[in-house]
């Protein structure tokens, strides 16, 4: 006989399966792991249940320890520091420029322009916004110093100072230098002058603060470096302004006519124009310097208009003299009793044979003189009350006379 085989068969799946008694071992260790889970998870529900007694019995206060679970709580969040505290946290130079900031924002304003329109099919006048730009208050009488461009072709102009709304009028302008003044009727006590610096001795490097109204957002401050001096800008009325303030301080559309300040919050020059393919800074802002303002505020405030050193003469536009393939200024007349009249200076003369000129202004204290503008720029440097060197060109000879500069009406 064939010995018997190690594995039986199995009458369900027809194959050959495990001995009884391996199978016998199987359940007993499958019976035992049951028991085991049943026993845990009644431990598990005892221990919880005593557990939620105990911390529902009351505890003496001597008796309480440290508790697991308390120590896990967050910390509570500390109360709000005082405004004294939190400026000790901040650097020096974080604590001067919000010193700053305070100081003059209560003397920056908001213009907001309007223009009237005609309506084509009814011709009813209306008021629309024509833009809003940046000011500051200049003195306690009401006067606000702003650019010209800003109110240019404006019919009515409203000043925002504090939160409030003030009706302005229109003082003087000097469009030569990109600048204006207004007039509001506000309560002495809002009306908080900015103090004045000097553009003379100013920096590249030197730190900067902006404060204006980009794109109607008030009381904005930006911070920014002098990054270059000596920059020329043309203005609106045509004439190039001279010195101005080149600043990386950011300056967008609303800025315009609003402080440029030095660290210490003095003024030291107004925003006025930005270089900007896209419209918006691009890190290069210009400012009217602030020597400049101090110079013509005072006469647009006095006289309505700036008051140009001139000698007293009329002069052909500059067209005529690149016609006549002239390198100078053509006099046409001289005012009698003037500073030109009394240095013996010629204007056009009339004679049977057609006009012939007199003389031509070649020169200002040795530097060549080939437009108006040019000269223009040589007698605003000099200034009123000075005495300048002319050089004259007449029937191919020249000369030099000495002139002195008074305050005149333009000479163009």
């Amino acid at each position: 006989m064939y010995p018997t085989s190690s594995y039986e068969s199995d009458p369900f799946r027809g194959r050959v399966g495990p001995p009884r008694r391996a199978r016998k071992a199987a359940r007993a260790a499958l019976l035992a792991l049951a028991l085991g889970l049943i026993a845990g998870l009644v431990s598990g529900v005892v221990f919880g249940w005593w557990l939620g007694s105990a911390e529902a019995q009351p505890v003496a206060e001597e008796d309480r320890g440290p508790s697991p679970v308390r120590s896990l709580a967050p910390e509570p969040a500390p109360g709000p520091a005082s405004e004294s505290e939190a400026m000790e946290a901040l650097t020096e130079g974080e604590r001067r420029d919000i010193t700053v900031f305070r100081d003059v924002s209560p003397s920056v304003v908001n213009i907001s322009t309007k223009a009237f329109r005609r309506d084509f099919w009814s011709l009813n006048v209306y008021e629309i916004p024509s833009g809003t730009g940046s000011g500051f208050v200049w003195d306690d009488q009401g006067h606000v110093v702003t650019n010209y461009h800003v109110i240019r072709q404006a019919s009515r102009f409203v000043v925002t100072l504090d939160q409030e709304d003030f009706d302005a009028v229109v003082v003087g302008v000097a469009p030569q230098k990109d600048l204006a003044v207004l007039a509001i009727d506000a309560p002495r006590e809002l009306l908080r002058p900015v103090r004045l610096g000097s553009s003379q001795n100013l920096m590249v490097g030197q730190k900067v603060l902006a404060i204006g109204n980009p794109f109607g957002l008030d009381q904005t401050l930006t911070l920014g470096v002098v990054s270059a001096l000596g920059r020329e800008l043309s203005s609106p009325g045509g004439l190039p302004i001279r010195d101005v303030i080149q600043t990386d301080a950011a300056i967008n559309p609303g800025n315009s006519g609003g402080p440029l300040l030095d660290s210490t919050g003095r003024l030291i020059g107004v925003n006025t124009a930005i270089y900007s393919p896209s419209g918006a800074s691009a890190g290069i802002g210009f400012a009217v310097p602030v020597d400049t303002v101090r110079q013509l505020v005072p006469q647009l405030i006095r006289h309505g208009e700036p008051l140009q050193p001139g000698i007293g003469v009329h002069l052909a536009p500059d067209q005529a003299s690149r016609r006549m393939r002239i390198a100078g200024v053509i006099v046409v007349s001289v005012e009698p009793g003037s500073p030109a009249h009394i240095a013996g200076l010629e204007g056009v003369r009339r004679t049977r044979r057609g006009d012939r000129l007199g003389d031509i202004i070649v020169g200002v204290n040795g530097d060549p003189v080939r437009s108006t503008v040019d000269l223009m720029i040589a007698f605003d440097e000099a200034g009123i009350g000075s005495t300048v060197e002319l050089t004259l060109l007449k029937a191919g000879k020249r000369r030099t006379v000495q002139v002195e500069l008074v305050a005149i009406q333009d000479e163009r």
